[in-house]
């Protein structure tokens, strides 16, 4: 059970890794824009881990999973992964198009809590979530073209920070390999995390929420960690509001395109955590819109927040006032 759980998580952040850098190095290869690279190939790249998740997880009958991930992953993303750093070197919230993107993954965050009090999430419902998130990318593209700074910029970001294979023969081999070991990953983590919930008699939902959302949510962690000791914690703004928004609009979208049925929002979601969801995604739009510096005092604040939610979540699970999905 924890060998499937810990082994699926490993084999989907190596492999999530492995993608990305054959990836961008394919893309870079064909001469593609750094900038659209990082927008889409570098944003699924780093989000594999959750699609494959949320995919394995409806395909395997276990919805709860799939939507608890997604959900706990932007309360982590939030809480923790801009906390954490925060903690080691101040966070500043003085960007140009700060605002802007707050205020879209703010818009994106409301539009999915909505749909989820409607009722379950079909392929139409997921249909407008995938196209809403592929308008924004090619908004964003059309946006940094004229900014050549930004080009070169990303380009070096690109380059410095991922390793990139150069030769042909590895470019295929990371793709291969990578493509290849996400949905093995997937597989076992699923297994493990629906093994895990049985035995500690907890929900599907609340495992998804919880162990499965942290897993995933790792290669933020330490990419912002990282960041902080070099002293650009900034770097985790644009880290948070674009893997949130991927999350709810492409990961959301394609999985309830594909999915078997319409996916159902478990009832501990509607009462709990879909408004600590909304909750954190409100914090992160005070700091951004009042461009307030997180600080050491705050970074302590959101990740012992994001411990509390873990406590109470766990708590309501085995409370038989919220029923199990």
């Amino acid at each position: 059970m924890l060998l499937e759980l810990f082994g699926g998580l490993t084999y989907l952040l190596l492999c999530g890794d492995l993608l990305v850098r054959g990836s961008v190095a394919l893309a870079k290869r064909a001469g593609i824009s750094p900038m659209v690279v990082g927008l889409t190939v570098v944003a699924f790249g780093t989000s594999a881990p959750e699609l494959f998740i949320s995919l394995g997880a409806v395909f395997k009958g276990h919805p709860g999973v799939a939507i608890g991930n997604i959900v706990g992953s932007n309360i982590a993303n939030v809480l923790l992964v801009l906390g954490a750093p925060a903690i080691l070197y101040p966070t500043l919230c003085n960007q140009a198009s700060l605002a802007r993107d707050t205020a879209i993954m703010l818009s994106a965050t409301l539009a999915f809590g909505l749909l989820c009090f409607l009722g379950p999430i079909g392929p139409v419902q997921g249909g407008l979530m995938f196209a809403a998130m592929l308008f924004l990318i090619v908004r964003m593209a059309r946006r940094e073209r004229g900014e050549p700074d930004a080009e070169a910029a990303a380009e070096q970001e690109l380059e410095r920070g991922l390793g990139l294979p150069t030769r042909r023969r590895m470019i295929v081999l990371f793709i291969g390999l990578g493509a290849a070991g996400l949905p093995l990953g997937a597989q076992l983590m699923v297994d493990g995390a629906v093994q895990l919930a049985r035995s500690a008699d907890v929900s599907d939902a609340t495992i998804g929420l919880s162990i499965v959302a942290l897993g995933t949510s790792l290669p933020e962690l330490a990419t912002t960690i990282v960041a902080a000791l070099h002293r650009h914690s900034d770097v985790a703004l644009g880290n948070v509001l674009g893997s949130n928004l991927f999350n709810i609009l492409a990961i959301m979208g394609i999985t309830a395109m594909v999915a078997p049925q319409a996916i159902p929002v478990p009832p501990s979601l509607l009462q709990f955590d879909l408004f600590v969801m909304t909750g954190a995604a409100l914090i992160l739009a005070y700091f951004a819109f009042t461009q307030r510096t997180i600080g050491r005092t705050a970074g302590i604040a959101l990740v012992i927040g994001y411990a509390s939610y873990l406590a109470v979540l766990f708590t309501l699970s085995a409370s038989p006032a919220i029923p199990a999905p």
